[in-house]
């Protein structure tokens, strides 16, 4: 059976023929992308540029391809190929954006999608529901369905179904990580034996917390006088108003044997990755593989932008080409 939309209640069905998509109107709060950041980070950083997405010529890219439906709403993603047919089929990394969880861009992540089709991987970039827009755990849903289409359509894309990645960066990268880690696991994963696994071969979390319930996570949210943090705003609450959910969304919770192997890519600002000294400790007692990078003297968004991005494309590449037998 393909999957070809996923209503609300994570039951399967077929798009209605005819049926048309509604994009929901552009929000002018959604200021998070590199052209923004750049001002921000270019008087620290003078040395910086943003990373392009230009296309070159040994790449093609088909865009808005229909992933998931609720209603009339689709949810889109752009896939990024090598311009030539490959010898064999393509391991393809599925991107989530970063944002706070209530903004941002799947174009964030064009300029790695590039380059990593230049290096001879298919790659994904996703768009998702935010928080304004659906609370937890609707990203993580929408990210697991994108793992799904894509397996499900691998074939005419030239994708191998066996060597499926996820990989986000910040609120993309707990995003990504919870959804690899929890696929296919009753009851968190809605779609858990539809007959496509949403199952990833490997994760890739650049700069992304992993355990909302340490105190530095939490830190920002013991004040009520204080707005709730975007973590709690996607959350639906403050930790101490709903505990269970803060630690159901912490991918480290997720750790166990057989779970795929991550690489962790780090920025200097440590408290971006919350958990991870913990969940790699935890990792490695169950024989899991957890490999970590730390890039010194960046900032949170290091990978919009270059020299970082290029370091960070080729950790990447280094490690799937090992995890995945390449």
């Amino acid at each position: 059976m393909k999957l070809r939309c996923l209503l609300v209640l994570g039951l399967a069905a077929p798009l209605a023929a005819g049926a048309t998509c509604v994009d929901p109107a552009p929000d002018p709060n959604n200021t998070y992308d590199a052209a923004r950041t750049y001002p921000k980070q270019v008087r620290k950083y003078p040395f910086i540029r943003i990373a392009s997405a230009a296309v070159p010529e040994d790449v093609r890219v088909v865009r808005d391809l229909s992933y998931v439906r609720y209603g009339s709403r689709c949810l889109k993603l752009d896939l990024y190929l090598p311009a030539r047919a490959p010898r064999d089929t393509l391991p393809v990394v599925v991107f989530v954006h970063g944002g706070g969880w209530n903004a941002g861009y799947r174009t964030e992540f064009a300029p790695m999608a590039l380059r990593l089709a230049q290096r001879g991987y298919a790659a994904a970039t996703i768009s998702y529901r935010l928080a304004g827009e659906a609370p937890y755990p609707a990203a993580v849903d929408d990210a697991r369905a994108a793992v799904r289409w894509v397996r499900t359509h691998a074939a005419r894309y030239g994708i191998d179904p066996a060597r499926v990645v996820l990989a986000g960066g910040s609120a993309g990268a707990q995003v990504a990580s919870l959804a690899g880690l929890s696929a296919d696991l009753h009851p968190i994963d809605p779609q858990a034996g539809s007959g496509v696994s949403g199952a990833v071969q490997a994760i890739v979390n650049i700069d992304g917390v992993l355990d909302f319930t340490t105190e530095e996570s939490r830190r920002h949210d013991t004040d009520p006088a204080k707005a709730p943090s975007p973590a709690a705003a996607w959350l639906g609450g403050r930790y101490a108003e709903n505990p269970g959910r803060w630690h159901e969304a912490s991918p480290i919770r997720y750790v166990r044997r057989g779970m795929p192997p991550m690489l962790f890519i780090g920025s200097a600002q440590s408290r971006f990755q919350s958990g991870r000294d913990d969940m790699v400790a935890r990792m490695r007692a169950r024989g899991a593989t957890g490999r970590v990078l730390l890039l010194p003297d960046t900032p949170h968004t290091f990978w919009l932008f270059d020299p970082w991005l290029q370091s960070t494309v080729d950790a990447t590449v280094g490690f799937l080409d090992e995890m995945l037998g390449r």
